[in-house]
């Protein structure tokens, strides 16, 4: 009989921690705030898209569009990468562009920044760089992220190539990733 009950208390157990496991990795967004998470590699972690927190698992991840729907949104990363000391704290940090598509045309690109501390990587929030736009080159230069792309001219259809440059340029302030002014 006490052989009985302690099977029935592990089982119970078992299924307890299955779900609250299942509850901490549910695909709908769980915060707006920055990710505190850090780990060594900057394609694992948490970055902010649209005041979502998202979290990357070797490079990509799935997300529910909406509450209680089926649809979801994949985040992935695009790569274009350059690298350099962003905050100015003597450590290599990285920024590359990550694209989300949601089953749709459409395919949003957005730049994001790993910064490097002394327990590994935090990412900060992304900023929209555009939909189906010819990403090009990204450097760090005087002091600044210079995001260099190609899209299209104002009313022009999407399914014209992309034929406009354009460069966003961007600074890291603590976390936070901001677009400035060249």
């Amino acid at each position: 009989m006490k052989k009985i009950i302690f099977i029935i208390v592990l089982i119970v157990a078992f299924a307890i921690g299955v779900a609250k496991f299942a509850g901490k990795t549910s695909l709908a967004p769980t915060s707006t705030s920055i990710p505190a998470q850090t780990v060594s590699d900057y394609k694992n972690i948490a970055y902010q898209i649209e005041g979502q927190e998202i979290l990357l698992k070797n490079g990509s991840t799935e997300t529910v569009a909406a509450p209680d729907s089926a649809k979801t949104v994949t985040t992935e990363y695009f790569g274009n990468e350059a690298r350099g000391d962003f905050n100015n704290d003597g450590k290599e940090d990285v920024t590359f562009i990550l694209t989300q598509s949601g089953g749709g045309t459409g395919v949003f690109y957005y730049v994001v920044v790993a910064i490097k501390t002394a327990d590994g990587y935090k990412g900060t929030n992304a900023i929209f760089l555009g939909d189906r736009i010819a990403p090009q080159t990204t450097e760090f230069r005087n002091s600044q992220i210079i995001v260099n792309y190609s899209e299209r001219k104002p009313n022009e259809s999407y399914s014209a190539d992309p034929s406009v440059g354009v460069s966003k340029y961007l600074k890291v302030n603590g976390l936070q990733l901001l677009e400035v002014s060249k």
